[in-house]
């Protein structure tokens, strides 16, 4: 797989990965933030910094994705327009990386989070961690993922909250096998953030654990941002303030989404 920035921060840890800007500990705490980015908004960035304040993590991995194996239509743009968009957005950010982990396949067949979540996992020291970073939205999909049930006994789930999403019961979303306790061990507040922290357990009585975001308000969507942008809307308008700016001006340049109306 093709590294595209030769500049790699600690290359045993980041072999699929660009540059990051900042030192990796010893016992690194890296978390996968998988998806579309189509295109990648202020929602995402705000969902990355709370998980990496909240959890002291050292590097938030944007890895957007060749084919979502539960979204066979496919995205509307391109993965090297939503590659390129990704790193605009997070270029500001020390400890945001772009990782090429699930690039489109050779074979075009789909990306499944539990492979590529393996070998991240094998590429951290032994005793580093890894997390997967996720949206309510996902959350709610989880249990029709690939060997989901495995997903969580090799990266720790972080869950962010989203506006209308419910998550006071977690089992609705829990893959067969695994069970949560009723109520989370702790409840924790870091930089003004609150961050629930649960037990996960499967048949063989194994047990990882599970955090919540809860208080994450944050109404901002992909799909309602391409519609507004296909509208043809006005540069200044609602919707381009939840793009980062590198971003709209790259939308706008390329035409992607049919563009932005001129003003």
């Amino acid at each position: 797989m093709r590294v595209d920035n030769e500049r790699l921060a600690a290359p045993q840890v980041l072999g699929y990965h660009e540059y990051v800007d900042r030192p990796i500990s010893r016992g690194p705490r890296v978390a996968f933030f998988g998806g579309s980015f189509d295109p990648p908004h202020l929602g995402h960035i705000a969902v990355a910094l709370a998980a990496q304040q909240a959890l002291a993590l050292d590097t938030v991995l944007f890895a957007p994705v060749g084919a979502q194996p539960l979204k066979p239509q496919g995205s509307a743009v391109s993965y090297a327009h939503r590659l390129a968009m990704t790193r605009l957005a997070i270029s500001a950010h020390p400890g945001f990386a772009v990782s090429l982990a699930d690039a489109p396949k050779p074979s075009a067949g789909p990306n499944y989070t539990v492979e590529t979540l393996l070998r991240l996992r094998a590429e951290l020291p032994s005793e580093g961690t890894l997390f997967c970073l996720m949206g309510a939205d996902s959350f709610a999909a989880l249990r029709h993922w690939h060997r989901a049930a495995e997903i969580p006994f090799i990266a720790q789930l972080i869950v962010a909250s989203r506006p209308g999403q419910q998550l006071n019961d977690l089992s609705f979303a829990l893959p067969d096998g695994l069970k949560t306790t009723a109520q989370p061990d702790s409840i924790e507040t870091h930089s003004g953030i609150e961050l629930q922290r649960y037990l996960l357990s499967n048949c063989e009585s194994n047990q990882t654990p599970f955090y919540l975001l809860p208080g994450l308000q944050i109404d901002i969507s992909a799909s309602d941002i391409r519609e507004q942008i296909s509208g043809g809307f006005e540069a200044k308008t609602r919707e381009r303030e939840f793009l980062p700016v590198p971003v709209s001006e790259y939308i706008l340049a390329h035409g992607l989404y049919h563009s932005f109306a001129a003003t």
